[in-house]
């Protein structure tokens, strides 16, 4: 580690805290966000039967949680920088936990959803705070790439072990359990912070952006929300045309703002730097890949091979463990080479489990038709996770931690949205049609949700090749590794001398890449 820094972690942890420890914090708490997300999905017709919701409703269990916590990550990070990173980790983990004790005592569907939604803000908090404490414990190179590769590998995995959990939880103790299972853990992380994690902020806080706070925040929220209400409504809807206006309205507003004031919640500057900004964008596209995948794989598995939530959720075992592998296989390749190889090596294992899934027929069997498009995605997810998770760091300072950190969750949340919401329109456009005329005949219904679910395959496997072009001609195509090349973009304020010092040594990730 480098020499003692009063502003950051990084330089000057102290003898009472530990990076090992600290890693584990931080990486449980991403863990218990992202597990969160698809928790539900297997639980949804137990929930649906419980608290006898209707169809278009239940759609909004999911979409709540991912909402709120995709409309609120950016202002969390900025809070996070603003008012110490421990204390919003502490604030998010206890709301989380509340939250998730109020879905358990839910008695109808609207209190399920509120509920949902507060543990979206509560995530909100903990994310980009947790992801900044890391960056700034662990100097740029090969540890922190290290560290932030375990990282990334839990987004994809975290969300695999959701579906398992949820399935083994709603066939075992009841739906409820999957969000009872957060209170402890919530409560205790909150405790226990503050023996584990340093407290660190922006040196330099300037004035809140409230302005700026606000149009982004909002924007974001009505984004994601129209994007999960355009499957229902239409997108050529009055209702989705509106909201997409609004939101074009709030984001420009919000553009205008941060280029005039001096304290921005978004330094525009990050948008320079091109493997960030390739990075992001990319992240929106891949996530929004895995969001439709994992939505229409579980309920290919129940609708089409008729498996339980139990059985559906083991399912995934081979995929979780793959991408572990590819987590594995990505972290040890991004030292030797630049992230574009890599994230294309990604993808195009993602593309063709994808085309491998569309072509799985009814009443296939899992060993030939569904393990091995298991593997290539799980293969797949870990070596994009992961890479896009490093390159996104590309030029951020140690206090724009949180903003970086916002910025990519961000990214992540809003394509899971989009993704999900523009395969779902493809694959359901003809879904109610084609299901009346089976005039209730099983085989004919079976192959009614076998065409639908072979659409929302084949429209991922797009996405995902879409995702493949944007990196392979947008991502810069440095030969150096991520742990070799120093910094390119200066600090708004010139660092004192013992922090520059502490600074030097830093490799900065990808940075030849960084800045065309």
């Amino acid at each position: 580690m480098a020499a003692p820094d009063s502003t950051t972690s990084r330089s000057g942890l102290g003898k009472d805290f530990n990076p090992g420890a600290i890693l584990a914090f931080v990486c449980m708490g991403q863990f218990m966000v992202f597990t969160d997300v698809s928790i539900v999905n297997l639980a949804l017709p137990s929930i649906q039967d419980g608290l006898d919701m209707s169809d278009v409703s239940l759609n909004y269990i999911v979409t709540a949680y991912a909402t709120v916590l995709g409309g609120f990550l950016l202002l969390g990070g900025r809070l996070a920088d603003t008012f110490g990173r421990r204390r919003m980790i502490q604030i998010g983990f206890t709301i989380f936990a509340l939250a998730s004790l109020a879905s358990g005592l839910a008695q109808s569907g609207t209190m399920l959803i509120v509920s949902r939604g507060f543990q979206g803000w509560g995530a909100s908090m903990v994310t980009p705070a947790a992801l900044a404490i890391l960056t700034n414990t662990f100097k740029e190179g090969p540890e922190r790439n290290k560290a932030l590769g375990l990282w990334g590998s839990l987004s994809g995995i975290a969300s695999i072990v959701g579906v398992i959990l949820g399935g083994v939880l709603a066939d075992g103790p009841g739906w409820e359990w999957i969000f009872w299972i957060n209170v402890p853990i919530g409560l205790g992380a909150a405790l226990l912070a503050p023996r584990i994690l340093p407290e660190s902020k922006a040196e330099q806080r300037g004035q809140f952006d409230t302005f700026g706070a606000a149009t982004l925040t909002g924007g974001l929220l009505l984004l994601i929300f129209t994007l999960g209400e355009a499957t229902n409504v239409g997108w050529g809807s009055a209702r989705t045309i509106g909201s997409l206006a609004g939101v074009a309205a709030l984001l420009t507003a919000f553009l205008v703002i941060e280029s005039r004031v001096a304290s921005p919640m978004m330094p525009l500057r990050f948008f320079r730097l091109k493997t960030m900004r390739v990075a992001n964008l990319s992240a929106v596209l891949v996530f929004g890949t895995f969001s439709a995948l994992f939505f229409f794989a579980s309920l290919f598995m129940q609708d089409v091979y008729g498996y339980s939530p139990l059985k559906a959720g083991f399912a995934y075992v081979p995929l979780a463990v793959s991408v572990a592998v590819g987590a594995g296989i990505a972290s040890g390749m991004v030292t030797k080479m630049a992230a574009r190889p890599v994230v294309i090596m990604g993808l195009g294992l993602t593309v063709a489990g994808l085309l491998l899934m569309y072509r799985a027929p009814a009443g296939g069997s899992y060993a030939v038709d569904l393990l091995a498009p298991f593997i290539l995605l799980g293969l797949g997810c870990g070596m994009v996770f992961v890479t896009l998770q490093i390159a996104a760091f590309v030029g951020v300072s140690p206090q724009e931690a949180g903003v970086g950190a916002g910025l990519i969750n961000t990214s992540q949340e809003a394509g899971g949205a989009l993704g999900l919401a523009v395969v779902a329109t493809i694959a359901y456009n003809n879904i109610a049609a084609e299901l009346a005329a089976t005039k209730g005949n099983p085989h004919l219904i079976t192959k009614a949700y076998e065409a639908a679910n072979h659409d929302a395959f084949l429209s991922a496997a797009v996405l995902g090749f879409v995702a493949l072009l944007v990196v392979t001609f947008l991502m810069p195509r440095g030969q150096q590794s991520m742990n070799t090349v120093p910094a390119t973009e200066a600090p708004e304020q010139a660092p004192a001398p013992a922090q520059a010092q502490a600074e030097a040594p830093a490799a900065a990730v990808l940075a030849t890449e960084a800045e065309h």
